[in-house]
């Protein structure tokens, strides 16, 4: 049975009583409904909302003495804020958490407002911290083949069609661009034998047309001929070891032991594939915009990012092999 805006609300509320008085709790449901029907999220992204806007909310609970009422939030200072970020910034957490929390408050404040139930202008007076820029990293073309290639493993004392599953998975991510929930999210009736293109259900619930490879449809038929459990339709098409959906972190680890195996840096995981094959596919010349679809950004800012990764790399290239750039280096510079 599909799970409804409320259900959805509900699950993601559950474990804020003990972070909130009454009146923030049912507030909170109120909010967590709201955007589970106007945005869509799924169970995770709202459970991942309820987890934030708790955090703030306990911290409140430390610094005011007592669980927030709604008159507490509307009475809050910039400089009660700024205690709540401060206390968890004094723990080591980073930037981008932050951030992540008083967007959290931000989007319940404004839910308040809406509804009438006070306004949080602190939340507002207060400026979300500065969060450095990286680059994502991917791996090489090298790399990525290596890690797609169930020969890799051939080691392993493992079944070949667990070998055929995860190279399947693997080459989905660096073939397709998938995230891993995309890819473990499909149905064995969305990639049927045969099928040369497939629709993807993405963030918020966006779908995307994705083209795929011959290499891609290749590993997904080994995989097919040696899974022992019968692919309904509309069942999960990459199973675990007892039949039931595939678990992210069985794929994660696969990768972990094939980057020790193959040398790769801590950042080689399935989501850098991903950025692989946008990082790749730019680095050939595709189109950005082309790629954007591909990837299911909704904004090209977000897939600019990778022009700035194929540029790095290009410098990078320069650095190590042009000799103009051995000649501009500090030493050779007081050497002339």
């Amino acid at each position: 049975m599909a799970m409804t805006d409320q259900d959805r609300a509900a699950r993601a509320a559950h474990g804020l009583a003990s972070a909130a008085a009454p009146d923030v709790a049912e507030a909170v449901e109120g909010w967590l409904a709201r955007l589970a029907h106007e945005r869509r999220l799924s169970a995770k992204t709202l459970e991942a909302y309820a987890r934030d806007l708790s955090v703030v909310l306990l911290r409140l609970t430390d610094h005011l003495g007592r669980r927030p009422t709604l008159a507490d939030l509307a009475a809050l200072t910039p400089a009660d804020v700024r205690a709540v970020l401060a206390s968890r910034r004094a723990e080591g957490v980073a930037p981008r958490t932050l951030v992540r929390l008083l967007a959290a408050a931000r989007s319940f404040g404004r839910h308040l407002e809406r509804e009438g139930q006070g306004k949080v202008g602190a939340l507002t007076a207060v400026r979300a911290p500065k969060v450095p820029k990286g680059l994502p990293k991917p791996v090489s073309v090298t790399a990525a083949r290596a890690l797609s290639d169930p020969d890799t493993r051939a080691g392993e004392a493992r079944e070949q069609w667990v070998l055929a599953r995860d190279a399947a998975v693997i080459t989905l991510l660096y073939g397709a661009g998938l995230r891993i929930s995309e890819a473990l999210g499909l149905t064995a009736g969305t990639l049927a034998p045969g099928t040369t293109q497939i629709t993807v259900t993405g963030k918020g619930n966006k779908t995307r047309m994705v083209p795929l490879i011959a290499p891609v449809l290749t590993a997904v038929e080994a995989y097919r001929a040696l899974c022992p459990y019968a692919l309904a339709p509309d069942k999960p098409l990459f199973r675990g070891a007892r039949g039931g959906p595939l678990s992210p972190r069985i794929v994660q680890l696969a990768v972990e032991r094939m980057r020790g195996v193959l040398g790769l840096p801590d950042s080689a995981t399935p989501h850098a594939l991903r950025h692989s094959f946008a990082t790749h596919l730019l680095s050939r010349g595709g189109d950005l915009r082309a790629i954007q679809e591909l990837l299911g950004h909704a904004s090209l800012s977000t897939t600019q990012i990778y022009t700035q990764v194929d540029a790095a790399a290009l410098m990078n290239a320069w650095r190590a092999a042009h000799p103009r750039a051995r000649a501009q280096s500090p030493r050779a510079q007081t050497g002339s």
